[in-house]
């Protein structure tokens, strides 16, 4: 699933895919034509009163997204159908806003990637992996190499043949 975003304001790519307009409101000075859209999905935007609370404001972005997140909770015929598109091919969430990291459409793409499976991973899974130690570092306390390998055997390495 490739979801990407997009200013309303910048010239449509070409690699854009299907391009939606997830504003509540059209963008200000910009013709349909030089949106180049499949679609305008209002009603997937925040809702007025979500939009006037956040004002762009980045203090407020947490529970801009937890709050939006749950208004989307409540579109799932809405949601399936922007994930319906994405997984056929690449889409493009278009936004007015200026804030190119605070805004619907940075979120939309997060809850979208989560509904997918790509965003919800659990906390121990989005832990840094593990290095082998370095030649003469010593093991932690508790680490199986200083445990001991106990009565687990060496595997033979297998024929490639």
């Amino acid at each position: 699933m490739d979801v990407r975003i997009r200013r309303a304001y910048d010239p449509p790519g070409r690699g854009d895919g299907q391009r939606v307009l997830v504003d509540r409101i059209w963008p200000r000075g910009v013709t349909k034509a030089a949106l180049a859209l499949d679609e305008w999905q209002r009603e997937i935007a925040p809702s007025n009163r979500l939009r006037q609370w956040f004002g762009h404001d980045p203090a407020r972005w947490e529970r801009f997204e937890e709050r939006y997140f749950a208004e989307l909770d409540g579109k799932p015929e809405l949601v399936d159908a922007l994930l319906a598109r994405a997984r056929k091919r690449r889409l493009t969430l278009v936004y007015s806003a200026k804030d190119t990291e605070h805004n619907q459409a940075v979120a939309l793409r997060a809850y979208l990637e989560r509904r997918a499976g790509r965003g919800g991973a659990s906390p121990a899974s989005r832990r840094p992996p593990r290095t082998p130690a370095r030649d003469g570092a010593r093991p932690s306390p508790g680490s199986r190499r200083a445990r001991g390998r106990g009565s687990r055997t060496r595997r033979a390495p297998r024929s490639s043949g």
